[in-house]
């Protein structure tokens, strides 16, 4: 049975200019201990996707499974890291990492511990009352991606956690993120619009097509693990990747 399961899942919002169809029909499973990232279009509803499982916004059709269990609609599910690092200003680096619990009303000085303990794995050591201002941007995702961990939810959904960034910082956080993952042994969710990142990254790739949304390419990767950068120069890594550009660029 698979951790985290979408069935026939479709969305559509109600504009001025009438219904606009996002998402149709999206069926996609993730077992435990996954990464599996989903590639597509802008526009193309992944955003929208990752908003529906983490319960900000109903299915206008279909279910979304966790264990078996339907949790349409349910939030708390998955911790959700979104685009932006969403950062409070205001908030040294472990109080922001600890916000969760806060609004969860938990134990928030054992979250303030296990922040301070977690620090030089997320190559915070010395920042733990940092503000925010202070921060580089690739710094500033790592709290971010902290604050998620914390969270501890057995999925996480990552919304283009590094897009933003230069090039070189996203490849050394590609890097930092692969050794994390597999430290911390969770399910991750992508969504990007990087084949080069969603290939370094992941078990499996799900193609998007333009909207409305719509599965069009299911990728299996068999590549090695651990995995490096070298990789990339691979003739396995050239072979997804086209499969997986073709895919795209019959959605253009």
């Amino acid at each position: 049975m698979a951790l985290l399961e979408l069935v026939g899942v479709s969305k559509s919002f109600v504009t001025p200019a009438g219904t606009l169809p996002v998402l149709e029909q999206v069926q996609l499973a993730v077992q435990a201990g996954e990464f599996v990232s989903i590639i597509g279009p802008s526009g193309s509803g992944k955003s929208t996707l990752f908003n529906m499982i983490a319960g900000l916004t109903l299915p206008s059709a279909g279910r979304i499974l966790v264990d078996g269990a339907d949790v349409t609609g349910q939030r708390g599910i998955a911790a959700y890291m979104p685009q932006q690092d969403a950062l409070f200003p205001w908030r040294n680096v472990v109080e922001n990492a600890v916000l969760a619990t806060v609004v969860e009303k938990g134990d928030v000085a054992a979250a303030r511990k296990e922040a301070q303990s977690l620090l030089p794995v997320f190559g915070l050591d010395g920042f733990g009352d940092a503000l925010p201002a202070t921060l580089s941007g690739g710094m500033r995702q790592r709290v971010a991606l902290l604050r998620t961990v914390l969270w501890h939810r057995p999925i996480m959904l990552l919304d283009e956690p590094f897009g933003a960034l230069d090039a070189l910082t996203r490849a050394q956080l590609q890097q930092w993120l692969l050794g994390l993952w597999s430290r911390l042994d969770r399910t991750i969710l992508l969504v990007t619009h990087d084949v080069d990142e969603a290939l370094l990254l992941s078990d499996r790739v799900y193609v998007l097509t333009q909207r409305p949304g719509r599965i069009a390419l299911e990728l299996s990767l068999d590549l090695p693990r651990p995995r490096s950068y070298d990789i990339v120069t691979s003739r396995e890594f050239a072979r997804y990747k086209a499969d997986l550009l073709e895919a795209l660029g019959q959605l253009v």
